[in-house]
């Protein structure tokens, strides 16, 4: 494993030798700790499947819960399963995701049949030896917000196998594939390229199925082809909903364009790409959607955003704005109850006004009724005896 740097990107390839794979007697199974863009990272595998019959793998952030607050991570990883017998069978398959505090593994649940893997044909077990194999790509242009600042050492975790160490000629610019053009090595259906917001069918982010958090669970999501993403200027492949946006924010602000010019295509990729999903997001949002778990993943969007050096004086408002709707519909909901409850209020007090005027009526009647009686009346001590005509 080594560090490579191109133009804005950090990139490393990792291998994970697995001995005596068939004896393996957890339910998941993590990698040694490796260190890309400030940040630790493994593998994770379920050997067995992940509710699937298949092997699972994902690409995993190392303690995200002890992070600062806030923090997040875009990636470009590749993950693949070595055929030790012919490198034609080998499996690759490729993504891009936004790692968070809330999602902070991503791979894939169906990575291969497990029939497959066992398939002594085929290689992927040899001498009940599997080697997987990530390939990870970080912008390192500026700190991203929270992000962990960790020192470069590398630390062997319980039950973790060893990584092979490996030392690649350098990366030059278009060697480093980008989400929507990268070569996959033997395609298949479940190969597709997927964006984050758009994982394929057999990819997603695995989490916990009890208050322990330790068991994964696939999350499955829709599909995004490759032919719903199109090419942006020469600046690289974004999806199809973000160019009407782009396009209009860069006729506006030409200096969006102009200085992405000297970054490398993967970078202008990754930078528009964050543009178009912050815009696409507020387009699409309506106020009354901003819960707390909306006003985090715009958060989110825009953290990762400002890491590409946009000059963004002119969207920050409009973030911000958004942003501040979870204390507008607090501050609305509150001012909702209160209308309800005077509203409820007034009708009873109506409703009493009603009955007091009813009262009034029916007490007026009453007091004729006993003028009426009271005329010719005279009122007697009850308590004189009635007598019986004595003399």
């Amino acid at each position: 494993m080594e560090n490579q740097q191109s133009k804005g990107i950090t990139y490393q390839k990792f291998t994970w030798t697995i001995k005596d794979f068939s004896k393996l007697n957890t339910r998941k199974h993590y990698s040694e700790v490796f260190m890309i863009g400030g940040n630790q990272w493994r593998i994770l595998i379920f050997p067995n499947g992940n509710n699937v019959d298949n092997l699972s793998i994902y690409l995993d952030v190392v303690d995200a819960k002890d992070l600062p607050f806030g923090w997040s991570r875009l990636a470009d990883f590749k993950l693949t399963v070595i055929s030790q017998i012919n490198k034609k069978y080998s499996i690759t398959k490729e993504t891009q995701h936004t790692f968070n505090a809330r999602e902070n593994d991503w791979g894939f649940t169906s990575f291969i049949p497990l029939s497959e893997l066992r398939n002594l044909a085929k290689g992927y077990l040899v001498n009940d030896t599997c080697i997987v194999e990530a390939e990870v790509s970080v912008p390192k242009n500026g700190d991203e917000k929270g992000e962990n600042q960790a020192t470069g050492k590398t630390t062997a975790k319980p039950g973790g196998e060893a990584g092979q160490m490996e030392v690649e000629a350098p990366v030059l610019e278009d060697q480093v594939l980008g989400h929507s053009d990268a070569k996959l090595v033997a395609p298949s259906s479940g190969q597709m390229i997927a964006t984050e917001k758009a994982p394929s069918s057999e990819q997603a982010h695995t989490e916990s199925i009890d208050s322990s958090a330790d068991p994964a669970l696939s999350k499955e999501l829709p599909l995004t082809a490759i032919d719903e993403l199109v090419d942006f200027r020469g600046l690289g492949q974004v999806e199809k909903a973000f160019v009407p946006l782009l396009e209009e924010v860069c006729s506006w602000y030409p200096s969006l364009v102009e200085c992405q010019r000297k970054r490398s295509r993967m970078f202008t990729q990754w930078a528009f790409t964050a543009l178009g999903r912050v815009l696409h997001y507020l387009k699409t949002t309506k106020v009354k959607d901003m819960t707390d778990d909306a006003c985090e993943h715009l958060q989110v969007l825009w953290e990762e955003l400002e890491t590409f050096k946009f000059d963004l004086s002119w969207l920050e408002p409009h973030v911000q704005s958004a942003l501040s709707m979870k204390t507008y519909l607090e501050k609305a909901e509150q001012v909702k109850k209160l209308q309800d409850n005077v509203a409820a209020l007034e009708i009873e007090m109506k409703r009493l006004q009603a009955n007091l005027a009813v009262g009034e009526v029916e007490a007026e009647v009453a007091r004729r009724d006993l003028v009426k009686a009271e005329e010719g009346f005279e009122e007697r001590d009850m308590n004189t005896e009635l007598g019986y005509g004595r003399p």
